[in-house]
This record gives C-alpha cells, sequence and structure tokens, in this order.
C-alpha cells in the first residue's frame, strides 16, 4: 500500500486511537489484531469498507458504556472474528475450536513457559 492509501485507509476506521505520527496502542495484543487486519486486508480478504462497516456495527453493539483502548481494540477483535467467519476463511465453529485448544494449553503450561498447543495431552 502507498501511505494516501494508507491514510485513506485509517481515514476510514472509526474511532482508531491515533498521535500525529499513525495509530496508537496500548498493549501489544492492540497491535497485534491491528496488523492481522492490515495484512489480511492486504490479501484481499476484506475490503476497507467492509472492515469499516463491521467495526462499527461491532463499536455500536457494545453500546453507550464502552469507552477507551480496552473496549475499542476489543470491538477490534470481535469484527476479525466476525468479518473471518462470514468471509469462510475461519468459520465461527473452527474459531471457537481453536480458542479453546489454547485456553487449555495455556492452564496445563508451568507459568513463564511458552504456550505450547497439545500441553495438557502431556
Amino acid at each position: 500500500m502507498t501511505r494516501p492509501e494508507v491514510d485513506e485507509a485509517l481515514a476510514a476506521l472509526p474511532g482508531l486511537p491515533r498521535d500525529a505520527d499513525g495509530p496508537v496502542f496500548a498493549e501489544p495484543w492492540h497491535a497485534q489484531a491491528f496488523a492481522l487486519a492490515v495484512a489480511l486486508n492486504s490479501r484481499g480478504i476484506f475490503t476497507w469498507s467492509e472492515w469499516a462497516e463491521t467495526l462499527g456495527a461491532e463499536i455500536a453493539a457494545m453500546g453507550p458504556g464502552a469507552s477507551g483502548d480496552e473496549d475499542y481494540y476489543s470491538a477490534w477483535l470481535k469484527a476479525l472474528e466476525t468479518i473471518l467467519d462470514r468471509k469462510g476463511v475461519v468459520p465461527e465453529p473452527e474459531r471457537a475450536d481453536r480458542q479453546a485448544a489454547w485456553d487449555r494449553a495455556a492452564r496445563a503450561t508451568p507459568h513463564g513457559q511458552p504456550i505450547e498447543l497439545g500441553a495438557e495431552r502431556k
């Protein structure tokens, strides 16, 4: 993407926390979710207008009490899940199975050790 294309795409995203240099992230996972959306768009999985519409719907669904980076990026993550399900890239049942597998592996992993899928079976 060219810089003008990036600027145009960013302008279409509702509520994106930013400063004069661009997007800002309070947590590493916020940046990772952002990067994932950019990569998926670059691969043609969805257009920025589709993304902005999906993200806007997720933000609206959170209601008037939602605010701040954590709520915004929670909506961002939910929008990723929604659009990937809608596009058939990662259907909801598959996403839920993967999440459950990571949750089981995380619970089975000693603190400070890398999480590995299948760790709960060792």
